[in-house]
């Protein structure tokens, strides 16, 4: 099973457990549709527990308190390390931000218990997911500014788990710009399905403009959910390919998915 630098392991979970990376799945079935899922806001809300865990890390790492958490606003668990560590004063050295993240995983892991009561799955994620799965040809997996295995324990505290392909996914401790890691994901999929993944058969769902920017310049097209703190106008402007107000109707989100990565569907974008 993969195991982050912390030391935390990683489990495969669902249709993906016990699967090996380095081959590729028999040819009946075949994946042609990948799906990324923004996780905070997108799928689930447990703002509480993560900056409780960023309090502890900032003190472990500093032994400091925390005075103020930079806001996340889209961006990755390595650009807010570095602005949290700026803002309360720390000059950043090299080791800082490998320290930090290590920190951040093993806070986050020892509140995971919090995560349903101080927490919850956003409004459908769960039927979202499920009803997604059912697509033909689809793997889902996440893009997210959360570190690997936070991420993890946010999902499945939700049991959102079973139908993610962690393998796949782009995350927070990867210092690459969110477009970039989209197309670190399509490589990854590409390397574990054997096909490849493009403007034509990705599709980014998030909530926030930053999502919509990371899909038009990375290559996937954008099912953007008002769920966050950008607004439908918010959205629209950026660039999103298709706006819901929320993930509660799993059948829109279906038929957005597969008017997306259709050739049909594409040649009307």
């Amino acid at each position: 099973m993969p195991v982050t630098a912390c030391g935390i392991v990683c489990p495969a979970r669902g249709p993906y457990a016990g699967h090996d990376p380095r081959r590729t799945p028999p040819t009946e079935a075949a994946i042609n549709r990948l799906v990324l899922w923004n996780v905070d806001l997108t799928l689930v809300d447990v703002a509480i527990v993560t900056r409780d865990a960023y309090a502890a890390a900032f003190r472990m790492v500093t032994g400091r308190p925390l005075v103020k958490l930079a806001p996340a606003a889209g961006r990755p668990d390595s650009e807010i390390v570095f602005e949290t560590l700026a803002v309360n004063g720390i000059a950043v050295e090299d080791h800082h931000l490998p320290r930090f993240l290590d920190a951040l995983a093993v806070c986050f892991a020892e509140r995971r218990d919090r995560l349903t009561r101080e927490g919850r799955a956003m409004p459908g994620a769960r039927d979202a997911l499920k009803a997604v799965s059912r697509l033909d040809g689809v793997v889902q997996s996440v893009l997210t500014g959360t570190v690997k295995s936070n991420a993890v324990h946010k999902l499945k505290a939700f049991g959102l788990d079973k139908w993610i392909d962690f393998e796949v996914g782009g995350y927070g401790e990867e210092v690459y710009p969110k477009a970039t890691l989209l197309q670190v994901a399509q490589g990854r999929a590409r390397e574990r399905h054997g096909a490849a993944f493009t403007a034509g058969n990705t599709v980014l769902v998030g909530d926030s403009a930053r999502d919509v920017q990371a899909a038009r310049i990375g290559g996937a097209a954008m099912i953007a959910v008002a769920s966050g703190r950008s607004t439908p106008a918010e959205l629209h402007e950026a660039g999103a390919d298709i706006v819901l107000p929320d993930l509660a109707n799993s059948s829109e989100v279906v038929a957005a998915v597969a008017r997306l990565t259709t050739p049909a569907g594409r040649t009307g974008r």
